[in-house]
């Protein structure tokens, strides 16, 4: 009678465990996906590590071009410069703003940090659309490319921003340079999908009367598709501007210096002030980024570049006070 018990109570409990793996079969086998990662990442670092290292070498030359100009040129010299520009581009109530933003920043003592993620801004802004508008447009001259692009596309927005930090750490090193290829990990695809939108968005018979008047496909491209896709363009640049500067705290996190390195600090040390004055400074130079191209995407293309801003103002002086020569 016992025995008869226990072998019942045996094949109760083994019928359990066996409904139990039928209903969670993932208990009996798991896909090694991390090791295959790591394996995959150390192999990159042993064997091709002098190749990553030559990738830096561009990333690095420009930001430091860069961050030299902005930190080395004092900021009374800067200002003006930056204001004439910003005024060129954008109109000159945005140029006001952008002063007056960058005098708050400096008088809340963080010039050298704001010139500091300024530069890291510009460096991937400058790679993103050196890289972003390329691929775009091929993206848009074939559905093959763009179906092969977009899932990449996909991965790069959709994984957790911490993700890119491991790989980039152990493949280009700590520092601003490995912030700027994070940087610009994160923001090209918003670039990328709107070149490739508003180039398909192009009128067909705006683009067949163009080659029907002896159009060659460069012409095509750059005297009809990219100037009527270019506000679309600009928006994507825009989005752009803004995935790079949320960036800037993430990037903190591998010894990127500037104003995302004291929200960081702050925030590590309950230290609200300081926090709060490098939040401060992103938001004023994401606001300022963000006006200036807005406005380069709504200026008004009928009067020509030239005519505009400070040279314009410039040219307008110069032809009016030149003296007119009559026909004797």
């Amino acid at each position: 009678m016992l025995n008869a018990c226990l072998q019942s109570s045996w094949i109760i409990a083994n019928t359990g465990e066996k409904l139990e793996v039928i209903l969670n079969p993932f208990q009996l086998y798991t896909v090694p996906i991390q090791d295959w990662i790591n394996t995959a990442v150390n192999l990159l670092v042993t064997h091709f590590r002098p190749f990553f290292q030559t990738i830096r070498y561009p990333f690095s030359v420009t930001l430091d071009g860069i961050e030299g100009v902005f930190i080395t040129i004092p900021p009374l010299i800067l200002l003006p410069i930056l204001g004439l520009i910003i005024w060129q581009l954008a109109g000159g109530k945005i140029a006001v703003y952008s002063v007056i933003a960058l005098i708050v920043l400096g008088f809340l003592g963080v010039w050298e940090q704001t010139m500091m993620t300024l530069s890291l801004m510009v460096t991937a802004v400058l790679f993103c659309a050196a890289i972003g508008i390329p691929v775009g447009i091929a993206c848009a001259s074939s559905d093959r490319v763009e179906q092969s692009v977009r899932p990449v596309l996909d991965f790069m927005q959709t994984l957790p921003l911490f993700v890119y930090l491991v790989p980039v750490v152990m493949l280009f090193g700590i520092g601003k340079v490995s912030g700027v290829i994070a940087t610009l990990v994160v923001a090209m695809p918003p670039l990328i999908r709107l070149t490739n939108l508003g180039i398909r968005q192009v009128s067909t018979e705006v683009v067949e009367a163009a080659v029907a008047f002896g159009s060659t496909p460069r012409q095509v491209l750059w005297e009809v598709l990219l100037p009527l896709a270019m506000p679309t363009i600009l928006t994507g640049l825009n989005q752009t501007i803004m995935a790079a500067l949320s960036m800037s705290v993430v990037t903190s996190m591998i010894a990127v210096q500037g104003l995302g390195m004291m929200v960081l600090q702050g925030t590590g040390s309950l230290d609200v002030g300081l926090a709060a004055v490098g939040g401060l400074g992103i938001a004023l130079i994401a606001i300022m980024l963000d006006r200036i191209t807005q406005a380069i995407g709504q200026a008004d293309r009928h009067t020509p570049w030239l005519n505009r801003g400070p040279i314009g103002m410039v040219c307008f002086r110069w032809i009016a006070r030149k003296p007119k020569k009559y026909p004797v």
